[in-house]
């Protein structure tokens, strides 16, 4: 059956990947990014969140099979809080109320493996409080410090641990909504290609994420993974975090459940 999906971070990446995959499967994708998008929206701001969950009750006449939430940024600088985590947050939550009116709705955020990396304690604990000045505050405190590295893991630690905490409610779990999140590994896109494309960079890619099954991903191998995690056929899987990543996490975590 068709289905109406809304994915943030359409227009490049593994959203763009996710999207084509999607419509090429008969369903109605709006995509949504800062520019080439259905609906253009900074989910960096407040406005921009507005604007994105505004637009789509407006587009959808308020019902919404499924969302991919994949807008993020791996700058290690402040603003990645803001849009890796309050900007993922704000979309579902924003969005909830028309997944509540749809059919078999579900819900997705792409994380990353580097969840499993150190974190700052401050940015995920203020995060997850749902405090955004305090956690941009924190990140920048770690930028200063010369740590702006730990602003990113936090970033999607503090987003992974919503969707754990998230899905199990009564307004997700309780209204029939699945919530999950997949942890990419190193995936050539964009956002990673001036990293891959310095030698040194690349060495240092490689060794805070090995990857011993295929190496680098694209990003249409990622999309059938979320495709079925947002489909009609996941009836049970839900507050998953499920690592798509060569092996990077089994790597660094070994046999740690």
């Amino acid at each position: 059956m068709p289905r109406t999906c809304l994915v943030t971070g359409a227009a490049s990446g593994i959203g763009l990947a996710t999207a084509e995959l999607l419509r090429g499967r008969g369903h109605t994708v709006i995509g949504s990014d800062l520019k080439d998008g259905d609906i253009t929206a900074d989910l960096s701001t407040p406005e921009g969140r507005t604007q994105l969950v505004e637009r789509a009750r407006e587009l959808t006449g308020g019902r919404l099979d499924v969302v991919i939430a994949c807008a993020g940024i791996a700058a290690f600088e402040a603003v990645t809080v803001k849009v890796n985590h309050f900007g993922a947050v704000a979309t579902l939550d924003g969005l909830r109320p028309l997944l509540a009116n749809g059919t078999a709705p579900r819900a997705l955020v792409v994380g990353s493996v580097d969840a499993v990396h150190p974190t700052d304690d401050a940015i995920v604990a203020a995060s997850l409080a749902g405090d955004e000045d305090a956690a941009v505050a924190a990140s920048q405190a770690a930028v200063d410090r010369g740590e702006g590295h730990l602003v990113y893991s936090s970033s999607k630690a503090s987003v992974s641990r919503w969707v754990r905490r998230t899905a199990i409610t009564d307004d997700w779990a309780g209204a029939g909504i699945a919530l999950n999140a997949v942890g990419p590994g190193v995936v050539r896109t964009p956002m990673t290609r001036p990293l891959l494309d310095d030698p040194e960079m690349r060495v240092l890619v490689e060794r805070s994420v090995p990857m011993p099954l295929h190496g680098h991903t694209e990003p249409d191998q990622l999309a059938p993974l979320i495709a079925w995690l947002t489909s009609e056929e996941n009836t049970v899987v839900t507050g998953q975090v499920v690592f798509a990543d060569g092996g990077a996490e089994a790597v660094l975590r070994g046999d740690s459940l």
